[in-house]
């Protein structure tokens, strides 16, 4: 772990155990091993960290290509995080999320594509489909709850009430999954059997 990104992991997890009282349901059930596509729900900005730092290990960020500039550009990079261009996509950055995975690495993602406006979950997008398919990946499902009420989209003033991450069941896709699930009706199968496993995570596990 480098050690800038050493130093943003225990910043985030006292303060998530600090402000919002974090918890980790079902931690048990993470993968350990090979690339991990993380897939999420998005409520707030304070998704990707508090998602993020459930594995004791280095993850890959997808971070907005505008950040990546000055001083942003170095930390990002430390972070380990992946430019990702939103008002101009291509597949540059898909590729780079693909590579990422087929080297093993652990990748945070947000299915829904932007954080929800009324706190409830959305459609997953087709891309998360493609980026399983063409990794041949593992997928986590996770869903935090309370992050919506500690900061909602356009607020710009935080809460510090419970935050709680719940991991669910891996998802693995078999051969003939990625055979059959081609094309963007099949991207989006999958990203709705991703979704549907999101829908289903309580916090009583």
């Amino acid at each position: 772990m480098k050690i800038v990104y050493w130093i943003g992991y225990i910043f985030f997890m006292s303060a998530g155990k600090a402000f919002f009282n974090r918890r980790v349901i079902n931690d048990h059930k993470l993968v350990e091993e090979g690339g991990v596509l993380m897939c999420g729900n998005h409520e707030s900005f304070l998704d990707p960290p508090l998602i993020g730092i459930v594995y004791p290990q280095n993850v890959t960020y997808l971070a907005r290509s505008t950040l990546f500039t000055g001083f942003g550009k170095w930390l990002y990079t430390q972070w380990d995080a992946i430019p990702i261009d939103q008002d101009n996509p291509d597949m540059t950055g898909l590729k780079n999320i693909i590579k990422a995975l087929k080297a093993g690495k652990k990748v945070v993602m947000f299915p829904e594509g932007e954080r929800t406006l009324h706190g409830g979950l959305n459609p997953g997008l087709p891309g998360v489909g493609l980026i399983v398919s063409k990794a041949q990946a593992t997928v986590q499902p996770m869903r935090i709850f309370g992050a919506y009420d500690a900061l909602p989209r356009g607020s710009g003033k935080m809460k510090c009430n419970q935050i709680d991450v719940v991991v669910g069941d891996p998802i693995r896709f078999t051969q003939q999954e990625f055979k059959e699930l081609r094309g963007k009706d099949g991207y989006q199968k999958i990203a709705d059997r991703i979704m549907q496993a999101i829908s289903e995570l309580t916090i009583e596990g």
